[in-house]
């Protein structure tokens, strides 16, 4: 199995590079960039980096590796965070220098299409994190979620086990970054509901991988990033999670029987289902037809996991990905889903 290890954690004081490997959307909407920076600087004590194509569109993919190989080289950068996603990071993949970030090993903190350079860290050997990027987590309007700013002050700075929490109330509907009266109120949230369990009756810990499955469908449509020998997964802690294009119940499904024709599936002891996305702008759903979708791709997951991985322990609607709040997991360190006790705790 790949020998996966830790990074240094940074202090505050110290300086975080702020990357855009997958689009450049900090020039088009400074607001949520510039407040999230602020809080980097004020609230977790941290001195933001910028680089060349982190507020650029259409940079292409040597520029962005080229920006990911300087902040990983530079030794005066102690970790590395996304601005937000995209997609089309996995163009940049190619064009990384594997040894030169294997031997300048750093945290780095990112989801949805930054799940190709979590991937990529895995297959390296570095445990990175999924979650928390600058516009989305910190740059929430008025305040950042409380769990998601402790989860990620946590991941930043500490070193050991870390019990997340079910959210009592979360947020999946966005407003216009364009409008200035966003950033005037919190957003809406709804009551949570807890995690849902199948198969609970056991405790299990092993390493997290996965992230965005979209991004992952890409990843093994273009074999990049997956382990020759799935044995490497054996034992480890599944993450899945849908993004804002909200993949439809059939493709969800789809995804996860190739998944499992593959014999991937059935390789993890335990899936971590993230709350899914229900409404986008393109599909601004009723609070009952966003409901609908919440159900029908939960009937998808479990259809697949019954054909390919029928004793799987799954934990439903876990906060991360998609949705506020965003709690980090640690991508590839250690997981452990203990069905009886109803706790998930991670290790940072």
């Amino acid at each position: 199995m790949t020998a996966l290890s830790y990074p240094s954690k940074p202090v505050p004081g110290d300086r975080i590079a702020v990357l855009s490997p997958g689009a450049g959307l900090p020039g088009l909407f400074p607001r949520p960039f510039e407040l999230g920076l602020e809080r980097l600087r004020k609230e977790y004590g941290l001195e933001p980096v910028e680089y060349p194509t982190t507020r650029r569109m259409g940079s292409t993919p040597q520029e962005r590796a080229a920006d990911i190989h300087a902040a990983f080289a530079d030794p005066d950068v102690k970790a590395v965070m996304a601005s937000i996603g995209g997609d089309d990071q996995i163009t940049v993949l190619p064009f990384l220098d594997r040894e030169l970030i294997r031997s300048n090993p750093k945290p780095f903190f990112g989801m949805s299409d930054n799940t190709n350079l979590l991937a990529y860290l895995y297959t390296t050997g570095i445990v990175g994190y999924h979650g928390a990027t600058v516009m989305t987590a910190l740059g929430r309007p008025v305040a950042m979620e409380p769990l998601t700013a402790d989860s990620l002050r946590a991941a930043l700075f500490t070193s050991g086990p870390y019990e997340l929490t079910a959210a009592d109330r979360w947020n999946d509907v966005n407003r216009d970054w364009a409008d200035p009266a966003t950033f005037d109120a919190e957003p809406v949230t709804r009551p949570g509901h807890g995690w849902t369990w199948v198969n609970a009756d056991r405790a299990v810990e092993g390493r997290a991988w996965g992230g965005c499955l979209e991004i992952l469908g890409w990843l093994l449509m273009a074999d990049r990033e997956i382990a020759r020998d799935l044995s490497e997964y054996d034992g480890g802690v599944l993450l899945l999670e849908t993004s804002e294009e909200m993949p439809s119940a059939v493709e969800v499904f789809r995804t996860l029987r190739n998944m499992g024709e593959r014999g991937l599936l059935q390789r993890f002891s335990a899936l971590l289902m993230g709350r899914p996305k229900t409404w986008s702008f393109e599909c601004p759903n009723s609070p009952e037809e966003a409901d609908r979708y919440a159900a029908d791709q939960r009937e998808a997951v479990l259809h697949a996991m019954r054909v390919y991985a029928p004793n799987t322990t799954i934990v439903f609607d876990v906060d991360y990905g998609h949705t506020d709040p965003q709690l980090v997991i640690p991508y590839g360190g250690l997981v452990r889903v203990d069905g009886p006790a109803r706790r998930i705790t991670v290790t940072y």
